[in-house]
């Protein structure tokens, strides 16, 4: 899956990648085009895709954007769609992810907030802000509710 300043995120099939030919060279893009079709466009979001990340478990993607929501989609065999967005963030999202045991959304965003959010309602249950910091990447623990939130910290 990639996410793009053209607002769109694709989810890419690779399972010629499995395959393998002689003519692969590890890091040649030439090799991954050959090898990839873009399987879904998402499109919906209004400004620039940070990140995007599949549910662990579910047939479900996250993304978050410079239009400051993080917008919740669901995949098939066939197709890909929007289900909903989470709207709350004041800046740019630059991170989501999923709770890997919970239905939770998790964001993190310029705006100096952690974010989380009811995947089912898609509304905030908590906010958790610190002043002097803007927030860039998310990682979880699969096993544990264990949350390390990459920062950026500023100074007057």
């Amino acid at each position: 899956m990639s996410a793009s300043m053209d607002q769109t995120v694709r989810v890419w099939d690779i399972s010629g990648l499995r395959k393998g030919t002689p003519n692969h060279t590890p890091g040649n893009f030439d090799a991954f085009d050959s090898f990839s079709t873009v399987k879904y466009v998402l499109e919906g979001h209004d400004r620039g895709v940070n990140w995007a990340v599949f549910h662990p478990t579910l047939p479900l993607i996250v993304s978050a954007a410079d239009d400051r929501q993080v917008k919740l989609w669901r995949m098939s065999e066939t197709k890909a769609w929007e289900v909903d967005t989470c709207r709350g963030h004041f800046n740019n999202v630059c991170s989501a992810l999923f709770h890997p045991k919970h239905e939770l959304i998790i964001s993190a965003g310029e705006d100096k907030t952690v974010r989380v959010w009811d995947m089912g309602k898609r509304t905030a249950v908590q906010t958790f802000r610190r002043e002097h910091d803007r927030f860039w990447i998310l990682a979880a623990h699969p096993d544990h509710t264990l949350y390390a939130a990459g920062r950026i910290a500023f100074s007057h």
